[in-house]
C-alpha cells in the first residue's frame, strides 16, 4: 500500500501543541479506511495529525516534533517514510502486512511510545490518521497555512529577541574541537539544527 506520494495531490503530517485537557493520552483514531480495508497495491491520500501536551511545551516546538515522524516511522520493519509536511510518501510492504501490521493503530503506538521516551517534556500524545479523501483535502489546506505561518515566524525572529543561544557538538566525532553556537539567525554549520531544535533538545 502506498500512502501519499508523488501521484497523490493531498497529503500532510502535522503536530499541534494542545492544552493538557484537550489530549486523550494514548489514543489512536482513524478517519476513513484503515490499512486492512485498503486494496493491495493501492495509493491513497493520507493525513497524520499528532497532538501533544505538556507543561513545558510551546507552539514554537511543533516543527521540531513534526520532523520526528519521519525518524520514528522508519524504525518499523517493512515500512518506508520519505519527506515531510505536505510532501510525505509512505509505503507498507506486503510482508509486514501479512505478519500483522494491518492497522494504523500499530503505527500510532510506535509514534506515541517513541515521542514519550525520547522527549519526556511531552506528557500526553494522541494520533489521528486520516484517509478519507475529502477530509484530507480540507485539512491539508489548513496544514499549509500553519506551515507558512511557522516559516514566517522563524524567518522573522532576531537574535536580540531571545534570551538564550544554544551550543551543538554533534560533529565532534570528526571535528573534535568544534562547537557551533546556534541563534535564531544562525543555524548549525551543518544546516541541520535550528534555534528551535536547540531549544527542544535543551528542554
Amino acid at each position: 500500500i502506498e500512502l501519499g506520494g508523488p501521484n497523490i495531490e493531498n497529503k500532510f503530517e502535522l503536530v499541534r501543541v494542545r492544552a493538557l485537557n484537550e489530549v486523550s493520552d494514548g489514543t489512536t483514531k482513524t478517519e476513513g479506511p484503515d490499512l486492512k480495508d485498503l486494496n493491495e497495491g493501492s495509493s491513497v491520500p493520507l493525513g497524520i495529525l499528532v497532538e501533544v501536551a505538556g507543561k513545558q511545551l510551546e507552539e514554537g516546538l511543533e516543527g521540531v516534533f513534526e520532523r520526528r515522524i519521519h525518524q520514528y516511522t522508519n524504525y518499523i520493519e517493512g515500512f518506508m517514510h520519505l519527506n515531510q509536511r505536505y510532501d510525505i510518501w509512505l509505503r507498507l510492504s506486503k510482508k509486514s502486512f501479512q505478519r500483522g501490521f494491518n492497522s494504523f493503530d500499530h503505527m500510532g503506538k510506535v509514534l506515541m511510545r517513541l515521542y514519550k521516551s525520547e522527549l519526556p517534556i511531552i506528557e500526553r500524545v494522541q494520533v489521528t490518521f486520516i484517509t478519507d479523501e475529502k477530509k484530507v483535502k480540507e485539512m491539508a489546506a489548513e496544514a499549509r497555512k500553519i506551515y507558512d505561518s511557522r516559516d514566517a515566524k522563524a524567518r522573522g525572529l532576531r537574535d536580540e529577541e531571545v534570551d538564550d543561544f544554544y551550543g551543538c557538538a554533534l560533529c565532534q566525532s570528526f571535528a573534535p574541537t568544534h562547537v557551533c553556537v546556534i541563534t535564531p539567525q544562525r543555524y548549525a554549520n551543518c544546516g541541520a539544527i535550528s534555534w528551535f531544535d536547540g531549544r527542544a533538545a535543551a528542554r
